[in-house]
């Protein structure tokens, strides 16, 4: 069966998707999880920025399989399109059945706030000593969203949000909407916690605009030639991975800076107690990856009567 957006949507929901990612992340830290890298295509668009990928994300995890195929044209935006297009299939690993193909840039979006979620609620305890309370968000666009409403599910002390953006009217359209702030970058880079949600190709977070203590949430910047985050901020910050070896591979902000990877998330879920997570700055990176994928898109088949 085929399931449009529409039909992900009435399925999905955050209250179900952030516990399912976080037994996902655990199991992938565990080795329970089967995952090669994913196989990216440049689309050969353009010549400038614009130029669009095309990736293959497969993936086996418990009693299912599944592949996703999934598209990133930074120019839609100026088409009135939305910049990331993707399809989910499931299937059966018993058999190999297809089960579902699913339209999948909900799921994108919706996994990639929830893996974040799942970090502030594991590494906020460890490294603030009271919860924090303010939220600074680099970017306006369908992600800064997404991740405003997974937050609401794990951080109830969230009370204020200054928000950033490179069109400066985009940022006040998002602030009106959620009771937020729009302003200057310096600002919305010194709250406690700092969700980067940008397709920069460049740095915009300087690390000298960061509290003492602050806690980064970085998220955009998709690619390995890619950055949103300056030296100052790679090098300084203890850095948490959703997968030490995706992010290696993919995130440009680790590589051209030549920050190493500190801890996987898994890991300090598995195990809190042992996560020497210190009083400075630190650093979660993701990247996404093809469990977060099959974890929502199995939520879906289940909640569309798959079984």
């Amino acid at each position: 069966m085929f399931l449009s957006e529409i039909e992900v949507r009435t399925a999905l929901s955050y209250e179900a998707l952030i516990p399912a990612i976080r037994m996902a992340l655990l199991d992938y830290s565990a080795g329970r999880v089967e995952q090669p890298a994913r196989t990216i295509l440049r689309a050969g668009n353009a010549a400038d920025w614009r130029n669009g990928w095309f990736a293959v994300m497969p993936v086996i995890y418990g009693d299912v399989m599944g592949v996703k195929t999934v598209t990133f044209f930074p120019g839609n935006g100026e088409l009135g399109l939305h910049t990331h297009m993707a399809v989910v299939e499931l299937l059966r690993r018993a058999t190999g059945e297809p089960l579902a193909v699913m339209d999948g840039r909900l799921i994108t979006e919706m996994r990639t706030a929830s893996v974040s979620a799942v970090a502030i609620e594991a590494l906020s305890p460890l490294h603030f000593e009271e919860a924090p309370r303010s939220l600074g968000i680099l970017g306006s666009g369908v992600q800064a969203r997404a991740h405003l409403a997974a937050f609401k599910r794990v951080w109830p002390e969230l009370e204020e949000v200054q928000i950033w953006s490179p069109t400066a009217a985009n940022a006040q359209r998002l602030a009106d909407e959620i009771g937020g702030r729009a302003g200057p970058i310096e600002e919305a880079a010194g709250a406690e916690v700092v969700l980067t949600v940008t397709s920069a190709q460049r740095p915009v977070l300087e690390g000298r605009w960061l509290r003492p203590d602050a806690l980064v949430i970085a998220v955009g910047a998709t690619g390995a030639t890619m950055r949103e985050l300056d030296d100052e901020t790679m090098r300084r910050c203890f850095v948490v991975a959703e997968s030490r070896e995706c992010v290696e591979r993919e995130s440009g902000d680790v590589r051209l800076s030549g920050a190493k990877v500190g801890a996987e998330i898994g890991e300090i879920l598995a195990n809190p107690g042992a996560a020497a997570i210190p009083r400075g700055r630190v650093l979660f990176k993701s990247v996404g990856m093809a469990i977060e994928d099959l974890t929502a898109a199995r939520l879906v088949w289940e909640g569309c009567d798959g079984r």
